[in-house]
């Protein structure tokens, strides 16, 4: 065999915990999300149009969840067809779309209320130890996402 090289080895590898634990997250994800009739990667742009005082552009939201509009328009065109959000031209502007939700899609947020506390309990974190661990996730991000 040769040489150990323990900075090559898949358990000390830090990108391969990550991954692991974003596949694990997202399936734990799954049964919840089924129960409102919605994919992880809906529940995520639901949560950034819940989060909205008024109507944001395909960009904005794009931008929030690191997707680009390629990826976001068939999400968002399906969100439209479950009758949760609304895409409309924005007036002053016709080249940019509009997203909106709807009297449904506002209802659904009280659904989904309880979705973060159940997961927690999954991950066996309390709420303290889980919000470091977003403000850490969330500098590692920004560290790896800043130009060199």
């Amino acid at each position: 065999m040769a040489d150990r090289l323990p900075q090559l080895e898949l358990g000390n590898q830090l990108c391969f915990a990550l991954y692991s634990a974003s596949r694990a997250s997202i399936r734990a994800y799954g049964p919840l999300l089924a129960e409102l009739g919605l994919t992880y990667p809906q529940y995520l742009t639901m949560l950034v149009l819940w989060e909205a005082s008024e109507p944001l552009t395909v960009g904005d939201i794009g931008a929030r969840l690191h997707l680009d509009s390629g990826t976001l328009t068939p999400l968002l065109k399906r969100l439209e067809d479950l009758g949760l959000a609304d895409r409309t031209r924005d007036r002053a502007d016709e080249r940019r779309v509009l997203v909106s939700l709807t009297e449904r899609g506002r209802a659904l947020r009280a659904d989904a209320a309880g979705i973060p506390e159940r997961i927690f309990r999954r991950y066996g974190l309390d709420i303290a130890a889980a919000q470091r661990l977003v403000r850490e996730l969330t500098e590692i991000t920004g560290a790896l996402t800043r130009p060199l």
